[in-house]
């Protein structure tokens, strides 16, 4: 379960001053974006409400190669060669063009940091501050500069020219559109953990467990994690979370559960940069947010740390990154109409149709493409943006 890791009673000291890189959020996005700026010279403070690694939200799954590019892979659990589709009227099974691994979510987590020289603080992000006076942070014996953004925080206010928003898909720093469920793009997702072990990566449509979404089993070497996903915010997926693990032969335990973005935003609003769920980083269909997070989280940090180098502005930087962001719109909206298809299918013909779709050469094809919209080899392009190389014991 999430544990509350904000510092209390003495150690919770006021938190203010001003900082080179400001990052809100300590999942994927927000540590990768600071990995990247490692060795910069820079002062990057990263916060988030809760400790690093501390707050699991996902089954935690990614393509095995983007573990291997990242240097993650010592957090990995399972590793798959195929995925099995499951619907009322049949299964197939899908040999895949690459692996697809299980992982551990703090360990990954805490793999990320790392690699960071940043500072982190444990603080909840209330929003932009307004008509606060910023003060200097003896620690760091810094003062707020013109062009800063001042962020507010349970803790003080913190400010810094260059802002992070990876929150999660409440995008905290932003102006304020109406982002809420159920009336807003997002999907609702529920997951257990009991223990046991599978070698299947396995995925239902079956509206038994609900009408539009998909229910999941993904073993994690001791542990299997189960759950229900729902396209339609409107539908409650805790029933039959429990049904679907009940049907496998376990008990339900350690609920997670979180609303998940199926729509691209914009990368930047105000002078904020938006990294994640925040920027709607989460694929359509399969709901897959992690190599995305990652993926744009490496590109945004090289931008940034370009900045903090002198090599472009920051404005320069925010139409470099919203250019990059967007110019994944079109392979999002497509699985977006992908993803309102699917539920209007009959159920008669989505197992034969499944099986069709099976042919080893359209598997290839199509989940080549799949991984191509965020691609590991990302990773080594633009190495100059590396880490600091370890020091000897």
């Amino acid at each position: 379960m999430p544990v509350r890791a904000t510092k209390r009673g003495e150690e919770r000291t006021p938190l203010t001053g001003s900082h080179d890189v400001l990052i809100c959020g300590a999942s994927f996005a927000g540590l990768t974006v600071a990995r990247e700026l490692a060795g910069s010279g820079a002062d990057v403070l990263v916060v988030d409400r809760y400790d690093i690694g501390e707050r699991q939200t996902s089954a935690c799954g990614i393509p095995t190669e983007w573990l291997r590019r990242m240097g993650l892979i010592e957090s990995e659990r399972q590793r798959f060669d195929s995925l099995v589709m499951h619907t009322p009227h049949g299964t197939s099974r899908y040999r895949l063009p690459w692996t697809f691994s299980t992982f551990d979510y703090r360990e990954l987590c805490q793999l990320l940091w790392r690699d960071c020289d940043a500072r982190f603080e444990t603080a909840k992000v209330n929003g932009r501050a307004a008509g606060v006076e910023l003060v200097a942070d003896s620690a760091t014996n810094s003062t707020p500069a013109a062009g800063e953004i001042a962020i507010e925080t349970d803790r003080g206010v913190i400010s810094a020219p260059l802002v992070v928003d990876a929150l999660g898909w409440r995008r905290m720093l932003a102006n304020g559109d109406g982002y809420q469920p159920p009336d807003a793009p997002l999907s609702r997702g529920l997951e257990v953990h009991p223990g046991g072990s599978g070698e299947d990566l396995e995925i239902w449509i079956d509206r038994r467990y609900v009408p539009a979404g998909y229910g999941w089993s993904f073993p994690a070497s001791d542990e299997l994690r189960i759950g229900v996903g729902s396209f339609d915010p409107r539908f409650h997926v805790k029933d039959t979370t429990v049904l679907l693990t009940e049907d496998l032969g376990k008990q339900p335990n350690e609920y997670q559960g979180n609303w998940i973005p199926h729509r691209l935003r914009a990368g930047t609003e105000g002078g904020v940069f938006f990294a994640g769920d925040s920027a709607g980083h989460c694929l359509p269909l399969s709901a897959e947010g992690i190599r995305t997070a990652l993926y744009f989280g490496v590109a945004l940090g090289r931008e940034l740390r370009g900045v903090v180098e002198g090599r472009q502005s920051r404005e320069a930087a925010a139409a470099a990154y919203a250019e990059f962001n967007d110019s994944h719109e079109w392979k999002f909206n497509w699985m977006l109409r992908v993803q309102k298809l699917v539920p209007k299918l009959p159920p008669r013909i989505l197992a034969p149709l499944i099986r069709l779709l099976g042919n080893r050469r359209f598997v290839d094809w199509s989940f080549r493409h799949y991984l191509d919209i965020a691609p590991p080899e990302f990773v080594q392009e633009g190495e100059a943006t590396r880490r600091p190389e370890p020091v000897a014991p």
